[in-house]
């Protein structure tokens, strides 16, 4: 699993896996503290299936070692965080899109989509533009099918990137290409910030219908993706509640040592 960066400053842990963002505002704040100060970061919102691949990919497991700023995506991951911090919110990169783009906007940073596809891209900026008239996307692209993360393309992509001029980069990818994108990219030119948003962008340009706010007030997203795309995305969900299940199981048994400890150095006394 993830070794711990001790600098991270974690305000909780999940399966191994530190989490310093403690909800949306917060990672509004420190991604505009960031970029004010000229200083880059890669972001990068944490659920269930990335916990999966990073018990598989190491390619992954290194990308996420050196995130900057880490959130609780997923329902279920913000739940177990907040066993440690009780203020924790999820902060997922559908939800911070938008004010990461009003943000934008207000602080004359330029933004760059890169990934999903390029028509959906425009789309989203067209729409991201109408709802915030000052945001400049100075970078729209998408790589071709089969695209390796950490291929000379993908660092080629990185220099356009950088030529444009944008500071703060929108990534959908997918995991785990877009994290480790972003921090091939992010070693290299250290003034950019990167942040993987998944189907964000997807959501934004309406190519995809995401779930209404109660299912995900509820934490019940999930079962709605997985009822519009099954095929893609019914192994993934099965996996994902294999590994909650054992996540949960773990934690049981590790609060139950303390008891079955204490309860033996009183029978031996």
């Amino acid at each position: 699993m993830t070794i711990l960066d001790p600098r991270m400053n974690a305000v909780a842990i999940v399966d191994g896996q530190a989490i310093n963002v403690r909800d949306p505002d917060d990672a509004i704040a420190r991604v505009r503290t960031r970029l004010r100060a000229g200083r880059g970061f890669t972001f990068a919102t944490l659920n269930l299936d990335h916990l999966v691949k990073l018990r598989t990919n190491a390619a992954f497991r290194a990308a996420y070692a050196r995130m900057t700023l880490i959130s609780a995506d997923g329902a279920p991951v913000a739940a177990l965080a907040r066993d440690q911090a009780a203020n924790m919110r999820r902060a997922t990169g559908a939800d911070l899109m938008r004010p990461l783009c009003e943000m934008a906007a207000r602080e004359n940073i330029p933004v760059a989509f890169f990934g999903s596809r390029e028509e959906t891209l425009k789309e989203a900026a067209i729409k991201l533009r109408s709802e915030f008239p000052a945001l400049k996307v100075v970078f729209i692209a998408s790589p071709p099918q089969g695209f390796d993360p950490l291929s000379t393309e993908a660092a080629a992509w990185g220099d356009r990137i950088a030529a444009s001029g944008a500071r703060l980069v929108f990534v959908s990818l997918g995991a785990p290409k877009q994290e480790v994108f972003a921090d091939l990219i992010a070693r290299k030119h250290a003034t950019i910030g990167f942040i993987g948003v998944g189907a964000a962008v997807d959501f934004i340009a309406g190519a995809v219908c995401r779930a209404p706010r109660l299912m995900r007030a509820l934490g019940m997203e999930w079962a709605w993706r997985a009822a519009c795309e099954p095929r893609r995305l019914g192994w993934r969900y099965m996996q994902c509640a294999a590994l909650l299940g054992r996540i949960m199981i773990e934690r049981r048994l590790l609060q139950a040592r303390p008891a079955y400890s204490a309860q033996v150095h009183a029978a031996g006394e």
